[in-house]
């Protein structure tokens, strides 16, 4: 079995299918140097609230080794030939090589929305917020650069717990999105109370207004360019415009992908191609509202689709059924949660439906 990607489905896959099978030879590709870790708890990282980055990760290649996996960090997947069922690899040096495979999972995750000229990853001050390379990089920035203004780019998941941690850093934060609220996957209700937390704490919300481009300075971000003809100053900027599934190598090999762009499955994570699976970010899943296929990219699915994929590869029998679209975010004082279809959703899929507000403590006050 080849399992490329070691992040959440990657690494459910290949723990649940050794298990499953002992004597199962298990090799995980994975291009970084972590494996196992807990990106939802990047925000909080970077807000200070720990400061050992090793605290998120679950599980370290060396562990795995122990369990009988092969992780291969620093060696990224590069092509893959379905009709000799080969993967090439290259190596972190620059060489090459071919893996012979019986089963191959894909387990490649996302790849980020943002537009390549704007020089994220070139331009000193301009970051993602995707891995803990991202959240060392920024936690290292501030620690260095002191900035006083941050811009971040996206009003969605990762651009609200952005805003929250920087806070904690004693910045002046704006909060810019195209959309006429955050978290556009939320009612407008419901992202109204989280626009209104994030406003009481001092975030400069600035919904309705795309950004056309950063502005550079000697190398350095020096601002951001909005639609509306507004330059926002700023020394520090994350791009937060969402993720979209990272298919090219699935793409490139002929595999099917479905009609959200993500690589179509059937319940046992299977795809068009024989012996090949996919599972997590990279995959659809069927929402058991609905009845198609949807595309939300969330840790907790990538596990227990992993989960799947590994014991059938293994030889058992499972299925993943589906998905109802939970989430939770929080953002200074409040916390939102969904489930099924919005109001909105409910409406433009012709239901009659009805809405009700809960407020509720999520926690004891003291």
């Amino acid at each position: 079995m080849v399992v490329v990607g070691g992040v959440a489905a990657g690494m459910s896959a290949a723990s649940r299918a050794k298990r499953v099978d002992p004597g199962l030879d298990v090799v995980v590709l994975e291009k970084g140097d972590y494996i196992s870790y807990g990106a939802c708890s990047l925000p909080y990282f970077l807000a200070g609230y720990f400061d050992d980055y090793r605290k998120l990760i679950a599980r370290t290649p060396e562990e795995a080794k122990e369990q009988g996996i092969d992780v291969r960090t620093g060696h990224e997947a590069v092509h893959v030939d379905v009709e000799k069922n080969t993967v090439t690899v290259r190596r972190r040096d620059g060489g090459e090589e071919r893996l012979a495979y019986d089963a191959l999972l894909l387990a490649t995750g996302t790849v980020p929305v943002v537009p390549p000229e704007w020089g994220v990853g070139r331009l000193e001050g301009a970051f993602l917020l995707r891995t803990i390379d991202d959240a060392r990089a920024l936690r290292a920035y501030i620690a260095q650069q002191r900035p006083r203004r941050a811009v971040i780019v996206g009003g969605g998941y990762i651009g609200v717990e952005a805003a929250d941690a920087l806070l904690e850093h004693g910045l002046h934060v704006t909060v810019v999105d195209v959309a006429p609220q955050l978290l556009t996957n939320f009612d407008e209700d419901v992202a109204k109370h989280v626009e209104e937390d994030l406003r009481a704490v001092g975030v400069d919300v600035r919904l309705g207004d795309g950004v056309t481009g950063l502005e550079p300075a000697d190398g350095r971000v020096a601002g951001v360019r909005t639609a509306s003809g507004q330059v926002l100053p700023a020394d520090l900027v994350i791009v937060a415009l969402g993720v979209g599934p990272n298919v090219a190598l699935a793409r490139a090999a002929g595999i099917a992908l479905g009609p959200t762009g993500a690589i179509a499955v059937d319940q046992q994570q299977r795809t068009s191609v024989e012996n090949v699976f996919a599972a997590g970010d990279c995959c659809e899943a069927l929402h058991l509202v609905t009845g198609r296929p949807a595309y939300v990219p969330l840790g907790t699915t990538a596990n227990k689709q992993g989960r799947v994929a590994g014991t059938v590869i293994g030889g058992g029998r499972a299925s993943f059924p589906g998905i109802v679209g939970t989430a939770v975010v929080k953002a200074r004082a409040v916390a939102v949660g969904r489930t099924g279809l919005t109001e909105r959703q409910a409406r433009e899929m012709g239901y009659d439906a009805a809405a009700a507000m809960i407020k509720a403590f999520d926690r004891v006050e003291t």
